[in-house]
């Protein structure tokens, strides 16, 4: 090809980056096909949105959570309450951090398609699918750990101002969005760094060190205005979370939820769909594959990183809390796709005399694997779709007994509910405690206010509060209103 012509498709294709680019936009497809259209919002996104919308309260934020996901949508939000322009708007910048993740690993591999693989494999999962364009933190914590790592064997192994700014913005980033996870991301790295001799480069730690303070800065200014320090703000989080501590069968509990629902807790009664499970099992066998191949190649360091980071960020949910969620482990599929992705593409020239037969089991499983995600993620969706819309039923039964901005909610589902009422929420006792009974009184008496419930009678200091059902929200729910207030008919 002569200077200055322009590459012919064909060659284009055959570039990594291009099949890299080429699967994150069709993550974009997927998403809004499937994703996007399905507008209404999820318990955790009411509470993200009302931090930064400037026309809602904002809800409880209570101690395990971390601001960086309201910073990123700060911008859309402020601009318009519509929910399909902030999906829209995670989904193509979603995409681009797909391309950004993974970026850094093009010059690790020896092998052209492991990184664009990788990003397929990670990308074609249903949660991945599911969550990027989900106002959820998880999916951001995975894109920056895999651009963490990536840059951080770009510096070891070659130095360069170029690969330790991408070392620190990548550890902000990961701190920005959740702290904790971060540290466990984090944590094979400095030992890396120590360990492999021509990996001790000085700028390599302090860069580390720099993007976690600078990411995780808000954090723990936050805890000591509000908690007394990161400390009791830790064992606050704890206390939330149930209890951080030694749970063995968390394992089985993500496998549980490997499939759905969303929040697995209490978790237990098998696995939804289990044919469709049995690549979650397998992903330990092929990412010790992987890093064999890799190690009889001699290219065993990037793969291996990529491992130890993955296998550190699973051990708070697999092994350290009581209940699950498919999107505590999206760092982990993330990391992990790198060495599956060496295993998938060396296998075939590991036995020479099947190849040919291996090359074609590997892409029949390859496409089978991604073309049962994206049917799970359309069930997911839909099935999602229609328990969140119990929120906007219940949201207008409520509008129709006269409830008003400003108004109050207290009790269960109440910040989703709050979120298309324009109301505000609180809590007067739980873990979850955002106000004291006085308080929530004296604002009963000057703005319109509720207590939802489903099957319980209400607290104590309301029990003269008249019952009304809220079919709108689903069998035996009811909004407790003061005597003082007069429903509409």
């Amino acid at each position: 090809m002569t200077a200055g012509a322009m590459p012919k498709p064909r060659d284009l294709m055959r570039r990594p980056a291009a099949w890299l680019i080429a699967v994150a936009v069709l993550l974009a497809a997927v998403e809004f096909a499937v994703v996007v259209r399905h507008g209404d919002v999820g318990w955790d996104e009411a509470l993200y949105i009302s931090q930064v919308s400037p026309r809602l309260p904002a809800a409880f934020f209570d101690a395990p959570r971390a601001r960086g996901i309201t910073y990123l949508i700060a911008p859309v939000v402020w601009v318009t309450a519509s929910l399909t322009v902030l999906r829209a708007y995670l989904a193509v910048i979603g995409a681009a951090a797909v391309v950004l993740a993974y970026w850094p690993w093009l010059a690790l591999t020896s092998r052209k398609a492991v990184v664009p693989l990788a990003a397929l494999l990670f990308s074609g999962l249903w949660v991945t699918g599911y969550y990027a364009s989900e106002v959820i933190p998880n999916f951001w914590v995975a894109v920056g750990g895999v651009a963490l790592a990536g840059w951080f064997v770009r510096y070891a192994v070659a130095g360069g101002r170029g690969a330790l700014l991408g070392v620190v913005a990548a550890a902000a980033v990961v701190a920005l969005m959740r702290p904790g996870d971060a540290a466990w991301i984090v944590l094979p790295l400095p030992i890396a760094a120590v360990a492999v001799r021509r990996w001790r480069r000085p700028a390599l730690l302090v860069a580390l060190v720099a993007g976690l303070a600078l990411g995780a800065a808000q954090w723990i200014i936050e805890a000591y205005l509000r908690y007394g320090g990161p400390l009791e703000r830790l064992r606050a989080s704890s206390a939330i979370e149930g209890g951080i501590a030694w749970h063995p069968r968390g394992v089985l509990y993500e496998l549980y939820a490997v499939n759905g629902p969303l929040l697995c807790r209490p978790c237990g009664g098998g696995v939804e769909h289990p044919t469709l499970s049995l690549w979650w099992p397998a992903v330990p066998l092929l990412v010790a594959g992987g890093l064999i191949l890799a190690a009889r190649a001699r290219a065993a360091g990037p793969a291996a990183i990529a491992a130890a980071c993955g296998v550190s960020a699973s051990v708070p949910y697999l092994l350290l809390l009581g209940y699950a969620a498919p999107r505590f482990l999206l760092p982990v599929y993330a990391l992990l796709a790198l060495p599956v992705a060496e295993c998938l593409v060396r296998l075939p020239d590991a036995v020479p005399r099947l190849r040919p037969a291996l090359a074609v089991l590997v892409s029949v499983g390859i496409l089978a694997q991604v073309g049962s995600q994206v049917l799970l993620l359309s069930w997911e969706a839909r099935d999602n779709a229609v328990q969140r819309l119990t929120y906007v039923r219940g949201a207008t039964a409520l509008r129709h007994l006269g409830l008003r901005r400003p108004c109050l909610l207290g009790g269960p589902r109440s910040v989703p509910v709050a979120f298309y009422l324009g109301c505000g929420t609180a809590a007067t006792s739980g873990i979850l405690k955002s106000t004291t009974v006085a308080d929530f009184l004296d604002r009963a008496r000057r703005a319109p206010t509720g207590i939802l419930s489903h099957g319980t009678p209400p607290p104590r200091y309301a029990a003269s509060w008249v019952a009304h059902p809220l079919s709108g929200l689903g069998h035996g729910w009811v909004v407790y209103l003061p005597p003082w207030f007069s429903p509409r008919r």
